[in-house]
Formats: structure tokens, sequence, C-alpha cells
């Protein structure tokens, strides 16, 4: 998927979230572009069809991706589209 289904705001990320990723070596550039184009990552299947209804609606956006065996990001949308947050977990 490339289309882009929604605007990311602003992009903002938590420093535990960048110091992971720089870590492993990743960058989170991916992880916004499948964000965005509704590759919902590690979500469990009620939460994947909760995004496609947010997505028509201008609700709340939610992704996990596992970035390595044991560590995960978040990636949050605001509902009014102002700004995307990539965090950890534990920074919620």
């Amino acid at each position: 998927m490339n289309k882009r289904l929604f605007s990311l705001g602003k992009i903002v990320a938590t420093p535990g979230a960048i110091k992971t990723l720089e870590e492993v070596g990743l960058n989170p550039g991916a992880f916004l572009k499948r964000h965005q184009s509704g590759d919902w990552g590690d979500c469990d299947a009620d939460d994947k069809l909760e995004n496609n209804l947010s997505v028509r609606e201008g609700l709340r956006i939610f992704s996990v991706y596992h970035i390595s065996a044991d560590r995960k990001i978040w990636i949050i949308t605001e509902a009014d589209r102002s700004s995307t947050c990539i965090l950890l977990p534990d920074e919620y």
C-alpha cells in the first residue's frame, strides 16, 4: 500500500522512541509510510477494524510495529489530524 489515507499533521517522537529506533538502526519514515497507507502493523483484528473506521470517520488512528524480537513502537495520529506521535508503549 502506498496511498496516503490521511494527513499525519506535525510529526513528533518521544526520546525513548528515537533512541530505540537508532539502537536498532531503523528509520521512522518507513513506519510512518506504513501507518499512513493503512498497514496497521501488529495491531489485533479489532484494532485494525477500528482504524479503518477511524480513517473514514476522522477518529484517532493507532498502529503497532515490532522493531526487534522484544521491542515495539506505537504510532498514534490524533483525530483532528493535527499531529502524529511515535512512542514506546511504556511512554503512553
